[in-house]
């Protein structure tokens, strides 16, 4: 039988880095929609990010939870998932927070 295939709105959002921003400009608060606006994210970032994004375009989720952190995620498959990357850049001290949210 054929599974479902749901759809999900993407966001992006920088929750940890130097206020002054990273060397391509993202600081805490920066948002972003993905994909509609994956071009003005730092190609660094979108390249961390990329195998987080596979899974949950395919209605995966990652099984490691970081319970206790700031990072602590939800999975949620009929609402909301998040992940949290961190930038390749060991300079930059970046996080960004991935969100999954599920369209009806």
């Amino acid at each position: 039988a054929a599974q479902e295939r749901r759809s999900y709105r993407y966001s992006v959002e920088i929750v940890e880095g130097p206020a002054e921003g990273c060397g391509w400009g993202h600081k805490p608060g920066d948002g972003f929609e993905y994909p509609a606006q994956k071009g003005l994210i730092c190609p660094w970032l979108m390249d961390s990010m990329n195998g987080f994004l596979r899974v949950l375009e395919y209605g995966g989720n990652l099984p490691w939870m970081y319970r206790g952190t700031p990072y602590e995620k939800v999975i949620d498959p009929d609402g909301v998932t998040t992940e949290f990357v961190r930038c390749p850049d060991p300079t930059s001290g970046l996080v960004a927070k991935i969100t999954r949210t599920r369209v009806a």
